[in-house]
């Protein structure tokens, strides 16, 4: 008997992401797939469900939209290009996420031109329009 592990089949769905480097910790993990923010194969699950090679998830993180292939299966954190090698992003999801932060950087932030305080005559403008 050798002392080196083999890979597992299958892993907890929270620290699979941890490990794929979607989130920093377990619980934010875990968390996010409380929230409904992860769906595995298209249903909402919870953190201790499984995944194996060839699961689909869906995940939302703050404003971008995620639909990755679950390529391997490792319980361990790596450095991000080896984590890269955990999953394969859909050519449809890397398009829209693309699309979605050119479309944000192209468009103002609401309240951009808006700086500092409400000037005297802002603050008459204000009581006016709510009475």
């Amino acid at each position: 008997m050798s002392g080196a592990k083999e890979a597992p089949d299958r892993l907890r769905l929270d620290k699979w992401l941890w490990a794929a480097r979607f989130f920093k910790t377990r619980s934010l993990a875990a968390d996010a797939i409380d929230g409904g923010k992860v769906k595995l194969n298209g249903h909402p699950v919870k953190p201790a469900r499984e995944v194996k090679v060839g699961d689909t998830l869906y995940l939302t993180i703050g404003e971008a939209h995620w639909t990755v292939l679950v390529r391997a299966i490792n319980e361990y954190r790596r450095p991000a290009p080896e984590a890269r090698q955990l999953y394969e992003e859909t050519g449809a999801s890397r398009l829209a996420r693309e699309q979605a932060a050119e479309a944000r950087a192209l468009a103002p932030a609401p309240g951009a031109d808006l700086k500092g305080r409400p000037t005297k005559r802002d603050r008459r403008k204000i009581q006016r329009f709510f009475g």
